[in-house]
């Protein structure tokens, strides 16, 4: 075991336990997903989008095609171009790494304070950032290719131009565009991990439960209000 690995063994831990964490929440997802998935808003928005692709193909509704699938696009786009910017504040933020680590481990009871951690954990950061980055590109191509498939009239008869091809290339963007968003929501932990391991792991934890309220289907006014 290497000399930084025990010195920092806190920290590390730490952040072992918090994708752990995050890990065993997607599990449990997938398995109530599994059971019942009435439960689950993905799976609703699963078929919502194989509802709509029907809808507009079938009717040939053309302008609400363009109109959904321009306001999908220009969304992934900003996020991705979002998370460039992020992605060069890490990277500014990783340059003075010797003049701020100390200041902002003020509230560090636990982690053990150096510059070659404070980098570990902003190459964190910035790995996480280019996943979300990588996610959001890969939703902008699928959704460019979606406006051309979804405007091929049915009496074509290509196979590959099928609604349940289309579906499967507009669920396939919205899963990118989740993982995403998913990776966004994990630069809170990793934010908080910079004062401290205790922070990043409740932090964890209540991103956990703010996950679990949203990826949990209304099913009525009521839970909409809660």
């Amino acid at each position: 075991m290497s000399e930084f690995t025990v010195v920092h063994a806190t920290d590390l831990i730490c952040f072992a336990l918090s994708a752990a964490t995050l890990l065993m929440y997607q599990l449990y997802l997938k398995r109530r997903t599994r059971l019942d998935p009435a439960s689950s808003a993905q799976d609703i928005m699963l078929m919502a989008r194989e509802a709509w692709v029907h809808s507009v193909m079938q009717d040939r509704r053309d302008i609400l095609a363009v109109q959904t699938l321009r306001n999908s696009t220009m969304a992934a786009s900003f996020m991705a171009s979002t998370a460039i910017l992020l992605i060069i504040g890490v990277l500014t933020l990783s340059a003075q790494g010797d003049k701020l680590s100390g200041t902002w481990h003020v509230l560090n009871f636990l982690g053990h304070v150096s510059a070659e951690m404070w980098l570990l954990k902003l190459l964190m950061m910035l790995f996480d950032l280019l996943f979300a980055f990588f996610s959001f590109s890969m939703s902008v191509r699928l959704f460019h290719h979606i406006g051309y498939l979804i405007n091929v009239p049915l009496t074509q008869g290509l196979e590959q131009t099928q609604p349940k091809h289309v579906v499967a290339q507009m669920n396939r963007a919205g899963i990118f565009y989740r993982i995403g968003m998913r990776s966004y929501y994990y630069t809170v932990p990793l934010l908080f991990w910079l004062f401290g391991p205790l922070l990043l792991l409740g932090s964890t934890a209540l991103l956990v439960f703010f996950l679990y309220h949203l990826d949990r289907a209304p099913s009525s006014d009521k839970d909409l209000m809660g």
